[in-house]
């Protein structure tokens, strides 16, 4: 049986593909087992486990705490990738490394697929996941960096846990941006997607998770409570209306052109998703 190993499997994906990938020997890893800022602990830990693929979700995601804590998130991130990368090339794993829509800067007009070109994006969370994406691009030749967005999951935080802790009756109306647009996507239909990928271990290079369809987090709140049945007003407003230290991206839209190309896996629509999330 394939071994997979899972960095950061106490996470909110992590926890995710713990529980639902199946088929598989699982090896859950975490800050206590393979602290992935430091290098000898991960040699280590992927010497004696010996993976034959390392699935890459440890991560500092808190983008606005990434602009206080920069040296931390650089630390982890890009170093604790590197770490990881030269480790899974060492035993000749291969290394499925989760990135972030992030890494472009939100300004074109419409979706980016897999072959436009990142920048590095707009805050420090992204510059430091763009150099995550080049150390696994240098250090480790057999990947496949999956690119997600907008993430939620049972185990959260995330978005959909925030809009339901707001909507406790306690306020009229709760003003949600809706200026910036993307693609709304649960960690399940991530892992699903990835249950499929590790069915074919012929993809290589980078490839793009999130779930069809695109919304507005204004638009992402309205489903949410349409869903849930819950009656909370729901006002839009610009992204200069509700500043946050790191910046966003406009554009987050990612287009999924390579899992069209190689025909191994088809994303739900974003709703489908949500849905079957909240009425679980």
């Amino acid at each position: 049986m394939k071994k997979i190993a899972i960095t950061g499997s106490m996470g909110m994906l992590g926890q995710t593909l713990v529980k639902n990938l199946k088929g598989f020997e699982l090896i859950p890893l975490t800050i206590e087992n393979c602290d992935i800022t430091q290098g000898c602990e991960v040699e280590k830990a992927f010497v004696q486990f010996r993976p034959d693929v390392v699935i890459h979700c440890a991560a500092m995601t808190a983008v606005d705490l990434c602009e206080s804590k920069q040296f931390d998130a650089w630390k982890i991130n890009a170093f604790g990738t590197i770490n990881v990368a030269r480790a899974a090339n060492l035993i000749g794993a291969k290394l499925i490394s989760i990135s972030t829509d992030y890494v472009f800067d939100g300004a074109l007009d419409r979706p980016y697929h897999e072959y436009d070109q990142p920048n590095g994006g707009i805050n420090i969370y992204a510059n430091s996941k763009w150099a995550a994406e080049q150390a696994v691009r240098s250090h480790c030749p057999n990947h496949l960096i999956a690119r997600v967005s907008w993430l939620y999951g049972s185990h959260g935080p995330s978005f959909v846990h925030t809009m339901l802790r707001l909507a406790d009756g306690t306020r009229t109306c709760l003003k949600v941006v809706n200026d910036q647009v993307g693609n709304p996507t649960s960690t399940k239909a991530v892992s699903d997607a990835l249950q499929q990928i590790l069915m074919h271990p012929e993809l290589v290079g980078t490839v793009h998770l999130t779930c069809e369809g695109e919304a507005s987090w204004y638009d992402f709140a309205r489903k949410i409570f349409e869903i849930k049945k819950i009656n909370q007003k729901v006002v839009p407003c610009t992204s200069d209306e509700y500043p946050t230290p790191a910046k966003r991206p406009k554009n987050s839209r990612l287009d999924k052109l390579v899992l069209r190309e190689s025909g191994i896996h088809q994303m739900p629509h974003w709703e489908d998703a949500l849905r079957e999330f909240l009425l679980r």
